[in-house]
């Protein structure tokens, strides 16, 4: 039941990621741009797309999954955003679905087609194989616009968990990578 209810979702958002492309407006053939007019402006609002994964720091417990995304630029370079993971995993012949919401700071440089960005996140984590718990993360990506408004993007993130507060220092050497590569639009 729960591999149905995945691919269901999986399904749900590549039917939304399809109307947000359907939406972009499409240049003319011999329309060309100059860089200011790429990338988002203070109060645009952004939508990703992606597929991710993660794995410990010893590589040997991965999976993959998908993730969305909603952001809004407070500022022309810094960007809140809150996003929403799905992963499943049939690691040692068990069917798992987990997932994970992250509230994200990003500043963003540079006003071309290429922006890299890093940042912070906070959330948490949840799931069939995973212990219900706090999350923070360091994070880094580049988003490179193809068209004024429509970006592929990387993104690459180091968490770690805690139950409580008093463990945030304690637990830092106990994280995990956490990567995800997709399409973006700012609107």
């Amino acid at each position: 039941m729960k591999q149905t209810q995945l691919i269901l979702l999986s399904a749900s958002l590549l039917f939304v990621g399809a109307f947000a492309v359907q939406a972009q407006p499409l240049p003319e053939a011999n329309a060309s741009f100059s860089s200011s007019e790429f990338g988002p402006t203070k109060g645009d609002w952004e939508f990703t797309l992606g597929g991710g994964g993660g794995s410990n720091t010893d590589y040997d417990d991965s999976y993959g999954g998908i993730n969305v995304s909603v952001g809004y630029f407070v500022a022309e370079a810094l960007e809140v955003s809150v996003r929403q993971a799905t992963n499943y995993s049939n690691g040692s012949g068990d069917r798992q679905v987990n997932g994970s919401t992250f509230v994200a700071l990003d500043q963003h440089f540079g006003a071309d087609r290429l922006r890299p960005f890093v940042g912070v996140n906070f959330g948490g984590l949840y799931g069939d194989n995973t212990n219900e718990t706090w999350a923070a993360g360091l994070e880094a990506g580049l988003k490179f616009y193809v068209q004024p408004r429509t970006f592929v993007f990387a993104l690459i993130n180091y968490a770690w968990t805690f139950e409580d507060a008093k463990d945030v220092d304690d637990t830092f050497d106990n994280g995990g990578l956490l990567w995800t590569v997709g399409v973006g639009f700012n609107f």
